[in-house]
């Protein structure tokens, strides 16, 4: 729906073609969600049949351009007004995944979650690169950057959860042999390695670095 209604969006400022509909599109979302032509011009005969969108001519150069109706503008602000409901959004293909990987005979889970927060952990640092470069970029961009730094923060704060779970699990709820290796870093007052692969991204200082060595 996303693509649906960001069409809809730039054409209720300017009528628009194809191409512009694309590159207007990418450059506000931050390149979130690539489009091709061939996307746009199939959103575009769904929203003409629909009522919502007209053809407006040609440029100059022979572009078919598009307007948004009055059912248009009034379904755009419609849309507006609405929350986007979380349980209407697209399924979380890693969610699924891992669930599949406990319930399947044979897959190191475990190896599956490292894999994945070492990958997690690449997009945030690549996000927060992004935005360190381009600190001048206009506010739709900054947004769009952010949330997605925020979603691959939480993304790994889960994978750290799912880890002590699948730790757990095998120990079966008992504490044979002692504490795991996460619970002695927190008791020692240390951090586990995604916490501390987290820090040295950021610039700071390590735990076990930053503390004194007691003679």
């Amino acid at each position: 729906m996303s693509i649906r209604y960001g069409l809809l969006a730039l054409l209720a400022e300017a009528p628009r073609y194809g191409n512009q509909l694309r590159s207007e599109f990418e450059r506000r979302t931050a390149a979130t969600w690539p489009l091709n032509v061939g996307q746009v011009y199939t959103t575009m005969a769904r929203l003409e049949r629909d009522g919502l969108v007209e053809s407006a001519g040609a440029d100059d150069e022979g572009h078919a351009l598009y307007r948004l109706t009055e059912a248009g503008r009034a379904d755009l602000e419609a849309w507006w007004r609405t929350p986007v409901k979380r349980e209407q959004r697209p399924r979380d293909e890693l969610a699924i995944k891992l669930a599949l990987a406990v319930t399947a005979p044979g897959v190191d889970v475990r190896s599956l979650v490292q894999t994945q927060r070492s990958d997690s952990m690449r997009a945030l640092q690549e996000y927060t690169r992004l935005k360190v470069r381009h600190p001048d970029s206009d506010l739709a961009w900054q947004l769009v950057l952010e949330g997605l730094i925020f979603q691959a923060e939480a993304e790994i704060r889960w994978l750290d959860h799912c880890e002590g779970r699948l730790a757990r699990e095998q120990e079966g709820g008992h504490r044979e042999g002692g504490l795991s290796a996460s619970q002695m870093g927190r008791r020692e007052g240390g951090l586990s390695a995604s916490q501390m692969g987290r820090r040295e991204a950021a610039g700071m200082p390590s735990a076990s670095k930053s503390r004194p060595v007691r003679t």
